[in-house]
C-alpha cells in the first residue's frame, strides 16, 4: 500500500497535522509547494498545501500523484454551508463532487466536464466512510463551539452527500440563494475539491473529501470564515484524522 496524501488549501487547516509528523519527515519544494514525506500517527504520508482554486488544487493533486506515488488522497479544509440543514459547525463527507462554475455551453450541458461526460465525481466509498465515521466520534464527544454556532444546538452534525466548488468565495446572500436553487442537492460550497477529485478519477486514485463549515456564504462569510479558521479549523483537522490513522484503518485501506 503506497502513501496517503493529505491536502489543504490554507496553512491553518493542516498546521497541526505538520507538527504532528515523524521528526525525520523529508521536504520536497516542486513547483512552489513544500511536500512533507514522513509518517503521521503511524501512517506513511505526504501533507502538502495546494493554495486556493481549483487550478492549484489540481496542480498539487497531479504532483503528489506521479511524484510520490500516493495511493490515496484525502483534502480537508473549511467550506461555506449551502444546504438549510447544514449549520456552523456542522462536518461534509464529500459523497461526490461537482463544478458550479463549469459552464460549457452550447458545446456540453452545463456543468459537464469537457470530454469526460459527466457533472459529478464520485469519492471513494472506503475512505469516506472511514472519514464520516471518526467525525461522528470527534463530534459526539464534543468540539469547541464557534461563535456562529447555534446555541441551541450544541452538538454539530455530520453529513454526507454533495460538495460544490468553485473558483468563487460565496460571501453574497443572492449569490448563495442562487446557487442553492440550482444545486438544491448541494451541502457546502468550497474553492478545490472538485479539481482535485477530475485529477483523480483520471489517473484511477482513490479519494475523499472532508469539509466544516464554517460560514454560510452569506454577507458574513469573510468575518466567520478567518475566525472558524484561525481558532477552529486545526481542531477539527487533527481531531478527527488523528484516531482514524491511529487505529490503522488507511493503511490497511
Amino acid at each position: 500500500m503506497g502513501r496517503l496524501a493529505i491536502l489543504g488549501a490554507l496553512h491553518e487547516e493542516i498546521a497541526d497535522l505538520l507538527a504532528a509528523m515523524d521528526p525525520g519527515a523529508a521536504i520536497h519544494r516542486i513547483a512552489m509547494r513544500d511536500f512533507h514525506v514522513g509518517t503521521l500517527w503511524g501512517t506513511p504520508c505526504v501533507i502538502a498545501l495546494s493554495r486556493i482554486g481549483k487550478v492549484a488544487a489540481a496542480a498539487t493533486a497531479s504532483i503528489v500523484i506521479q511524484e510520490f506515488q500516493v495511493s490515496r488522497v484525502i483534502f480537508t479544509g473549511l467550506a461555506g454551508g449551502l444546504h438549510p440543514r447544514v449549520r456552523v459547525g456542522d462536518v461534509v463527507v464529500a459523497k461526490a463532487l461537482m463544478q458550479h462554475d463549469m459552464d460549457a455551453r452550447p458545446l456540453f450541458g452545463r456543468h459537464e466536464i469537457p470530454l469526460l461526460g459527466r457533472v459529478c465525481f464520485d469519492a471513494d466509498p472506503g475512505l469516506s466512510a472511514a472519514l464520516q465515521a471518526s467525525a461522528e466520534e470527534f463530534v459526539r464527544i464534543g468540539v469547541p463551539p464557534s461563535p456562529q454556532a447555534d446555541a441551541a444546538r450544541a452538538q454539530p452534525a455530520v453529513h454526507h452527500g454533495l460538495i460544490a466548488t468553485g473558483d468563487v468565495f460565496v460571501n453574497d446572500n443572492d449569490l448563495a440563494h442562487a446557487l442553492r436553487e440550482r444545486l438544491p442537492d448541494a451541502l457546502c460550497l468550497e474553492m478545490e475539491g472538485a479539481a482535485m477529485a477530475q485529477v483523480c478519477h483520471e489517473f484511477g486514485i482513490p479519494y475523499a473529501v472532508m469539509r466544516v463549515v464554517s460560514d454560510t456564504a452569506d454577507h458574513a462569510a469573510k468575518a466567520d470564515f478567518t475566525d472558524f479558521l484561525v481558532n477552529l479549523a486545526r481542531v477539527y483537522t487533527a481531531g478527527i484524522l488523528k484516531p482514524l490513522l491511529l487505529s490503522g484503518a488507511l493503511r490497511d485501506a
